[in-house]
Order: structure tokens, then C-alpha cells, then sequence
């Protein structure tokens, strides 16, 4: 079998395993020893909920996050020069979409080794596919900026985009301060601009809605600690 760098896709939150993910997805873990991960406790949690009896103490972990220093990441990929496939993995959703996993992807295929990504969730395209947006012209903008005066520029900037361009505008915010985006957005956008809001994808209480601001102003959702993708479009 060819060595080769699988990215696995993680369910979003406690969603059911056997909607989130195929079974080839399974066939091709259990054959694997090294992972390299954005966290090792939830990796680890990870696979005992998808095989209770996975003998984890035999596994090999690699942590990867923001503060992986590129050389500590050029060393990652070691086993595989050996002879040893490796699989990544975020806490959620896809690897290396929105995730430190793609410096890592983007040394494998310097050093021509194989990359397979496998089939899974990613709660970005999931909400792009149910908000009615433009889902061939869209960008994924991350987090915006903290400081209060910037952030203010930028929203108006996106919507300026997405109004000259039909180009969808996604971006997320920690959890913890979606009620204050949701605020921001309101405030600053045209009353008719449309805004999507995709909260607790695949889990319960799961609610996608594309509202413009006027009407999400008379009706604002509370979105405290609850994981949610944030789109405008047209």
C-alpha cells in the first residue's frame, strides 16, 4: 500500500457518527498508528467514540495548532519517509480548512508524497449550501479583527464586496462573542442585506436561517457559547 497523508474529517460537535461520516473513513483509521492532531485529548476521544475497543496506548500522537513552530512541522512527516502512513486531524470538521493542518499538507506535496482527503463534514460549505448564497463566488474571511474600529471597517468592506461582486462573505467569531458580532452586523449593515446564520450544524438544535438585518434586528437570536458560521450575500 502506498504511504500516504489521510485527512480525516471529524463530526462537528456529538452529531451521530453514521450521518457525519462513511465507513471507509473507519476501515482507514483502525489501520493507521501515527496521527498528528490539532488536540490530542479530543483525537483521542475521537476514536474511542468511534471504536470503543481501539487500543489507544498504542497510537502515536502529534500535536499541531497555531503555535507549531514550521520546523517542528517539517519534522512531522518523519514516518512516512520510513514507510509509515499518518493521519490528520482537526477538533472538528475538515483538516487544513480553517486549520493549521495545510502547512502540513503543503510540505507533503513538496516532498511528493500522497495526500487523500476523506469524505466528512465541513461545517463551512454546509452552511454556504443551505443559506440561498452565491455558491460559486464566496470567501472565507476566518475571525474579524477584535479591536472594535477595524472591525467596523471590515464589516462594511464585505458587504461592499458582496454587494459589487455576488461573491458570499463567511466568517466566524469565538463563540463566546457571537451575540456582540450578531449586534455589530446589524448595526453596521443596510437593513436589507442578508445575513445567514448556521448554528449547532449536524447537532441538536441545529438551525440555519438567511433573514435580512431588518428583520433579524426585530427578532435576534441568542447565539451565546453556541458554535455558528456567519454569512451575507445576496
Amino acid at each position: 500500500m502506498e504511504v500516504t497523508l489521510y485527512l480525516i474529517p471529524v463530526p462537528l460537535g456529538d452529531s451521530v457518527f453514521s450521518r457525519a461520516l462513511p465507513d471507509y473513513n473507519r476501515e482507514v483509521i483502525l489501520s493507521l498508528k501515527h496521527f498528528i492532531v490539532e488536540n490530542v485529548r479530543s483525537a483521542r476521544r475521537f476514536l474511542k467514540r468511534m471504536n470503543p475497543a481501539i487500543l489507544i496506548d498504542e497510537l502515536i500522537f502529534t500535536e499541531l495548532n497555531e503555535h507549531t513552530s514550521a520546523e517542528t512541522i517539517a519534522g512531522m512527516l518523519t514516518p512516512m519517509a520510513e514507510g509509515r502512513s499518518i493521519g490528520v486531524m482537526s477538533e472538528a470538521g475538515c483538516p487544513a480548512v480553517a486549520d493549521p493542518g495545510a502547512a502540513l499538507v503543503a510540505i507533503a506535496q513538496k516532498k511528493g508524497y500522497k495526500v487523500m482527503p476523506l469524505v466528512g463534514p465541513s461545517s463551512l460549505l454546509l452552511a454556504l449550501m443551505a443559506s440561498g448564497f452565491n455558491g460559486q463566488r464566496f470567501t472565507f474571511h476566518g475571525y474579524l479583527p477584535a479591536e472594535a474600529f477595524k472591525r467596523s471597517l471590515h464589516i462594511k468592506a464585505l458587504e461592499a464586496r458582496m454587494i459589487a461582486d455576488d461573491e458570499t462573505q463567511i466568517f466566524i467569531e469565538t463563540p463566546y462573542r457571537n451575540n456582540r458580532l450578531m449586534e455589530d452586523l446589524i448595526r453596521i449593515c443596510r437593513p436589507a442585506t442578508l445575513l445567514c446564520v448556521a448554528a449547532n450544524l449536524m447537532n441538536e438544535g441545529e438551525r440555519i436561517q438567511t433573514r435580512s438585518m431588518k428583520e433579524w434586528k426585530r427578532n435576534k437570536p441568542d447565539l451565546h457559547k453556541i458554535p455558528a458560521i456567519f454569512l451575507i450575500g445576496l
